[in-house]
C-alpha cells in the first residue's frame, strides 16, 4: 500500500485524512511517525502560507507526497483575529486561555457583531506536481460561555446558527459534514485523481 505523509505530529488530526485517502489505497502517517526529529516553524502570515511551507519542507526532505492543513478562528469584530495565530492566542496551545481571552476581548460586543468563521487550507506537495491549495470555512458566531465537550480548541465557543448548537456539541459526524477541515477536505478530494497518479 503506498504511503501519504500529513505534515503534523498529532495523530488526531491524521485521522481526519484517513477517510479520504483509503479508498484511494493509501495508508496515512504522520510526521511522528517518518520524521519525529523535524521541526517546521511556521512563520507565514496567511493560513496558506503556512500550509505551504509545512507541505513543501517535508515533501523535499522525504521526496515523496506531503499534505499540510493549517487552520484557526477569524473574528470579524477583532478584525480577523486570532487568526494564523489562533492556537497561540494567550500563549503556547492553551485552548482554555485562548477561549478565555478570546471572550474577553468580546464583553460589550452585541451578538450580531460577534460574527466569525473558522479556516482551513490545505496544501499538498509532492516530487511531481506544483503545490496545490484548497480551502474551506465553517461560519458561525462566538457565544458567551462554554458548552459542549467534544472537539478542541475554540469549538465550545463557536455557534453553529445551521445546526443550532456550538461546535462541542456536535458529533463527529455532524462536525465533519459542516466543519471547515471538512469542507476543505472534500475539495481536495475534488483535485485528487488530477495529482495522485
Amino acid at each position: 500500500m503506498k504511503q501519504v505523509v500529513i505534515a503534523t505530529k498529532n495523530k488526531g488530526k491524521a485521522k481526519d485524512f484517513e477517510a479520504l485517502f483509503g479508498p484511494l489505497g493509501y495508508e496515512v502517517v504522520t510526521m511522528f511517525e517518518v520524521a519525529p526529529e523535524m521541526e517546521i516553524e511556521e512563520t507565514g502570515t496567511t493560513f496558506e502560507e503556512n500550509a505551504i511551507l509545512k507541505a513543501e519542507a517535508l515533501a523535499k526532505a522525504l521526496g515523496t507526497i506531503v499534505i499540510a492543513d493549517d487552520s484557526g478562528l477569524a473574528v470579524d469584530a477583532l478584525n480577523g483575529e486570532p487568526g494564523v495565530y489562533s492556537a497561540r492566542y494567550a500563549g503556547d496551545h492553551d485552548d482554555e486561555a485562548n477561549m478565555v481571552k478570546l471572550l474577553e476581548n468580546l464583553q460589550g460586543v452585541e451578538d450580531s457583531k460577534r460574527t466569525a468563521r473558522f479556516c482551513c487550507c490545505i496544501a499538498i506537495a509532492g516530487p511531481d506536481f506544483d503545490t496545490t491549495t484548497v480551502f474551506g470555512t465553517c461560519e458561525g458566531v462566538i457565544g458567551h460561555e462554554k458548552r459542549g465537550s467534544n472537539g478542541f480548541g475554540y469549538d465550545p465557543i463557536f455557534f453553529v446558527p445551521s445546526l443550532d448548537r456550538m461546535m462541542a456539541e456536535l458529533t463527529p459526524e455532524q462536525k465533519g459534514a459542516i466543519s471547515h477541515r471538512g469542507n476543505a477536505i472534500r475539495k481536495l478530494k475534488e483535485k485528487l485523481p488530477n495529482l495522485i497518479k
